[in-house]
């Protein structure tokens, strides 16, 4: 005799398994247009942040990208929050059959990039509210946090620089996942997220 438990049990998984049918197979086309906006947004970012530092001070050209670097990593990081937001609405497609601990990094990556990507702009702000100068949005002066402060200045100039390295090597496990599902596994990873 089957127990009433039983036959929940069995049409919850039945409801499961319909979903997991039914489940797009693709992200939706605004995600799509978002993941690659804000790659190669953040790929300028990391790009620019490294060679500017090297440039000497007093140098006119710095300011200026400097002031670039501030624009589009605040742009970047509204982008993100939409991003975030259209996410928890559509939801994403389940992935394609994996290993339990391959499941588990992909997803502890996923959620370290988000992490990164909220992190470098707040920290880069917060750096840049302890100066003389603040930050300037495409020119709009925004508000500053703090007050021209050289030690806490470069402590969150610090984290920033720290979060960068962590987030460049997260860059570089997502995109080694991606091609290693796409040319190793042939699972259409990939495809999910190619317009």
């Amino acid at each position: 005799m089957i127990e009433g438990t039983d036959i929940m049990n069995a049409t919850r998984s039945t409801d499961v398994a319909r979903r997991e049918r039914e489940a797009p197979t693709r992200y939706p086309m605004s995600l799509i247009v978002l993941h690659w906006l804000i790659a190669f947004g953040i790929i300028a970012m990391l790009a620019i942040g490294l060679y500017m530092v090297g440039l000497p001070r007093g140098l006119p050209f710095k300011a200026t990208l400097i002031n670039f670097h501030k624009s589009l990593g605040l742009t970047i990081f509204l982008l993100v929050l939409i991003r975030i937001g259209v996410l928890m609405v559509s939801g994403r497609p389940p992935l394609p059959p994996m290993r339990a601990w391959q499941r588990a990094a992909a997803s502890a990556t996923q959620v370290l990039l988000y992490v990164s990507m909220i992190a470098m702009p707040v920290t880069g702000y917060l750096g840049s509210s302890f100066n003389t100068y603040g930050t300037r949005f495409w020119g709009l002066l925004l508000p500053k946090w703090g007050w021209d402060d050289k030690p806490i200045r470069e402590f969150w100039f610090g984290i920033h620089e720290i979060a960068a390295w962590i987030f460049i090597v997260l860059i570089a496990l997502h995109v080694a996942g991606a091609i290693k599902h796409q040319l190793i596994d042939r699972d259409g990873l990939l495809r999910r997220m190619l317009p």
